[in-house]
């Protein structure tokens, strides 16, 4: 894995980069659910900074409110840091019109529904509208998944030209989540050939064993894949094949809901 250090370094010949900019943003990027507390040495190995920069990177976050640590060893982000998502959401057309869709949608159907949108080689979640059921994959908004084993990300793959597609298959390495994930090149190719044929991305428990998902794209006015929306259901709960019958419909008249309003 290519720790955030490596890719600063190979940008820091550019004269308009900011270095110390981007180093505090890969300290702030590696607390994780997972790793919520950690110390300066643990930061310094998460990005691979030096220990001498990632205590500058704390010592500056701390004093500006966004991140502390109460024994002066463990940090952790602070309630503050939520200013920079929330300037993310209160300003993005997508995220704004997305929401209400959702909201409406969820409520109809009696599922959890979601708008995502590619950065970089994985899918970012913009909305999220949930309904209470158990499941393991904790997801809201600012939730990160690989794109080759979600609906959502499926539906970015599925419109790329072929040579993005061919190049995101070359950098990729796909694991395996359950027994169910497609981690094979050719079997990925024709899964996204189908979604192609049909115009939408089915994806039983390979994310997580009992989730299927079923996901449609958001267009521009000029047929672009700007976002991609699902809805999430239990396995034991809906047979594989009613889900297009049962949700379709309606998915693809959210999806052109939201293509309309942001237009």
């Amino acid at each position: 894995m290519r720790l955030p250090a490596a890719a600063i370094d190979a940008l820091t010949g550019d004269p308009n980069f900011m270095t110390s900019l981007a180093r505090g943003l890969s300290v702030i990027q590696a607390f994780t659910r997972q790793t919520p507390q950690m110390t300066t040495s643990q930061v310094a190995l998460r990005t691979g900074l030096s220990r001498a920069a990632v205590r500058r990177c704390l010592y500056t976050l701390q004093k500006l409110g966004f991140a502390g640590a109460e024994d002066g060893q463990h940090f952790s982000l602070r309630p503050r840091i939520l200013s920079l998502s929330h300037s993310f959401s209160s300003s993005s057309s997508l995220a704004l019109a997305s929401q209400p869709v959702l909201d409406h949608l969820s409520h109809t159907l009696g599922e959890s529904c979601s708008v995502g949108t590619m950065d970089g080689d994985e899918i970012v979640y913009i909305g999220r509208a949930n309904v209470t059921r158990l499941m393991t994959v904790d997801l809201g908004v600012g939730s990160r998944l690989p794109a080759y084993c979600t609906s959502m990300g499926r539906v970015f793959l599925a419109n790329m030209l072929q040579d993005d597609l061919d190049q995101y298959l070359a950098r990729t390495e796909m694991h395996r989540h359950t027994r169910r994930t497609i981690v094979s090149q050719d079997k990925l190719r024709i899964a996204l050939r189908n979604i192609q044929r049909t115009g939408y991305a089915m994806v039983d428990q390979e994310l997580e064993v009992g989730l299927r998902s079923l996901a449609v794209p958001v267009r521009s006015a000029t047929g672009k894949v700007i976002a991609s929306m699902n809805i999430g259901a239990q396995a034991q709960r809906m047979p594989l094949h009613d889900i297009p019958s049962r949700f379709l419909p309606q998915l693809l008249a959210a999806a052109h809901q939201l293509s309309l309003a942001l237009r």
